[in-house]
């Protein structure tokens, strides 16, 4: 975690302190729909970024609040939602949450775009609104000039919307409040639930726990270690554990040691009190529609996006983007009028599966890797957007297959790093369980890969870390920024995006990790390759899974009956398919989406990425035996990589992945580098 990032969990949170400054927004009611009821906005900042004006946009203002909404659980939109028929109902009977949001929007709403960007935020942070902007503020405090960042949304006239939807989430970013469920006698409802501790120091000396433990009897817990995800577990025998209090919050070794480093423990544990975390993604809908549909709210008050709201783009990075394939799977993006909620979905790193948030005692912020959280349920079909048959478990399903049935489906676009292959095999989503590319691809879909990318955000990683090998320093941002537009060009205009750019199975291009030959990636010294990867995994984890209730806890391992498959390199190490960034098309170095771990016993290093660096010369790569061509053997001067750089990025532009303001961005910095000078 970032110093900036944990200073923000240390204020005092807005919500709780803000004073109330008489300002109520909106959304409309609805007799007995699962809708927002009620927004009470705490802070206003009229103008932010310190008055900074923004094209044709102009000024922008922030509020900040709470929004309060109501489901019916009657209702079969919101029946799928995991205990929503064990929650506490109101004299309406409806079951309610609350959630924090923030709105930016222009001073004044007609000269704005009209479109909502409507981030799903990641554990109550904003990376996406950070990938855009290249900024990364505290949104809970007064916003400064520099918070805009590059303004890219705000140039373009956006209105900006978060919302909390994640239970896990910190209490002083956005979260939403959901109810406990309860047996219908009121008793607590008690099930096992797992936690995964992963050790990568020697001062950790406590693991919390998700749910309070239902009983303190050690005989209905087990605790577990090994090193690599696929060693067997060594029980902890109960003498060298204990609960840390008594109402089994946490656990730790006996004897005030840490935890060891280099390992992942288990713990499986009787819990109780689940929450209804599934209403998250009620919450993502309700909001999005009211305030792009609605006038005002069950008190009467204005809606301040009313009228103003024609379209509607969804965010995200990472595990809300896992989010955002569940909430179209589930069915919610159609709104309790029958309406469609969002136009157009652009994920960023979101794999080809779902998350872990619709079920009894789930854990949102669970995300599996190579490495951690294999054991929890988020390799699970169907990981394709399309309606198809998997021969594996005989099921036939797809994420569009509600959208599809109310004519209520986004268009999407599906942007992943290498990461997504090495560390959660997301090619499950682009092949048959034979390896075989996939052809049946929906029109309202286009997938993308950013070759030889990590896990990446919109800043640089530095260091090793807990790696073997310098972290990568790439960033997605500028062909994230172009899918942006090319996103409202189809929605709004329906102009064709891009086609497709992912690896092929057929072509060659998408190859399994093993052997290294195959695979492509060059032997070199002091960099170990081992083809270390999530596998295509199935689990047992009872016969009431269908139902959002794990009942076999750690779960049985069926095998691995799902193709794993990666990117395959050129001689240089970085990957051949898809949108090859300058840093990738005229290199410097070798850049991966994967990484390993300098202990775990070569495991892989979760959404980390390596750099290793070309020499500087001919001599220096011979000395180390060095396959890859030097600096100076690639390009003649400076002034040829320069061109070289150049003639790369005008070539994505060409092909809408490149925005002009980018391209010249990335000239400049090869202008101003030291590369073959």
């Amino acid at each position: 975690m970032s110093a900036r990032s944990q200073a923000r969990r240390t204020r005092a949170i807005l919500l709780a302190t803000a004073s109330a400054i008489g300002c109520a927004a909106v959304l409309a009611a609805g007799a007995a729909d699962a809708r927002v009821t009620k927004i009470e906005i705490t802070s206003k900042e009229t103008p932010t970024f310190d008055g900074k004006a923004f094209g044709a946009a102009g000024q922008y203002e922030k509020l900040y609040g709470r929004a309060y909404g109501e489901v019916d659980p009657k209702d079969p939109k919101n029946a799928v939602i995991v205990d929503i028929a064990n929650a506490p109902k109101n004299a309406r009977g409806m079951v309610e949450y609350s959630t924090n949001i923030l709105i930016l929007k222009p001073l004044d709403n007609a000269k704005g775009n009209h479109k909502l960007w409507y981030e799903v935020n990641n554990r109550g942070n904003t990376p996406a609104y950070s990938l855009m902007n290249e900024s990364d503020p505290d949104f809970t405090g007064k916003l400064s000039a520099d918070d805009a960042g590059n303004g890219f949304l705000m140039n373009q006239g956006y209105t900006i919307l978060e919302v909390g939807w994640d239970t896990s989430a910190p209490k002083d970013t956005f979260q939403i409040r959901v109810p406990v469920a309860k047996n219908p006698d009121g008793s607590p409802i008690v099930g096992p639930s797992m936690e995964e501790f992963v050790i990568d120091d020697n001062k950790t000396m406590q693991g919390r726990l998700t749910y309070p433990a239902a009983t303190l009897d050690k005989a209905k817990a087990t605790l577990t270690v090994r090193t690599r995800y696929e060693d067997k577990p060594e029980a902890v025998p109960a003498d060298q554990w204990q609960y840390t209090d008594e109402k089994g919050a946490a656990i730790r070794l006996a004897e005030g040691k840490p935890f060891k480093q280099g390992t992942l423990y288990t713990f499986v544990y009787q819990a109780k009190d689940p929450t209804v975390n599934g209403l998250g993604f009620a919450a993502l809908r309700d909001v999005g529609s009211y305030l792009r549909n609605a006038q005002k709210d069950d008190a009467g008050n204005a809606n301040p996006l009313a009228g103003s709201i024609q379209y509607v783009y969804t965010a995200c990075q990472s595990q809300p983007c896992r989010t955002l394939h569940d909430f179209v799977w589930l069915g919610f993006n159609q709104d309790e009028t029958g309406k469609k909620v969002v136009d157009g979905m652009t994920n960023w790193i979101g794999g080809s599966t779902g998350i872990f948030t619709n079920y009894r005692f789930s854990q949102g912020s669970r995300t599996q890797r190579q490495h951690i959280a294999r054991w929890y349920p988020e390799f699970q079909g169907p990981f394709t957007n399309q309606v198809m048959l998997d021969p594996v478990t005989g099921k036939t399903d797809g994420r569009l297959a509600k959208c599809t049935a109310s004519n209520t489906c986004p268009k999407i676009f599906e942007t992943n790093s290498a990461n997504e292959y090495w560390s959660k095999n997301m090619a499950v989503g682009l092949v048959d369980v034979k390896g075989k590319d996939l052809t049946n691809m929906p029109p309202n879909v286009r997938n993308y890969f950013i070759a030889s990318m990590f896990h990446a955000g919109a800043f640089a990683q530095g260091g090793k870390g807990v790696c073997q090998q310098t972290r990568s320093p790439l960033t997605p941002t500028a062909v994230l920024r172009a899918l942006t537009v090319a996103m409202d060009e189809w929605v709004t205009k329906d102009v064709a995006p891009p086609a497709s750019r992912v690896p092929s199975a057929d072509k060659g291009t998408l190859v399994s990790p093993l052997p290294q030959e195959k695979q492509g990636f060059p032997k070199l010294q002091g960099v170990t390759y081992n083809g270390r990867m999530h596998d295509g995994d199935l689990f047992d984890f009872g016969p009431d899974f269908d139902k959002g209730i794990l009942t076999v806890l750690p779960p049985k391992h069926l095998g691995t009956p799902y193709p794993a498959l990666v990117p395959k390199t050129d001689a240089d190490g970085n990957d051949i398919a898809g949108i090859r960034i300058p840093e990738v098309a005229v290199p410097t170095a070798t850049y991966t989406g994967w990484a390993l771990r300098a202990n775990s016993g070569d495991d892989g290093c979760d959404a980390a990425g390596q750099m290793i660096p070309f020499a500087k010369t001919k001599a220096e790569r011979m000395e180390k035996n060095d396959p890859r061509p030097s600096l100076e053997e690639r390009y003649s001067s400076h002034d040829d990589y320069v061109t070289k750089v150049s003639a790369a990025a005008s070539a994505l532009k060409a092909d809408r992945l490149m925005l002009d303001a980018d391209v010249q961005r990335i000239v400049k910095k090869a202008q101003d580098s030291n590369v073959a000078k």
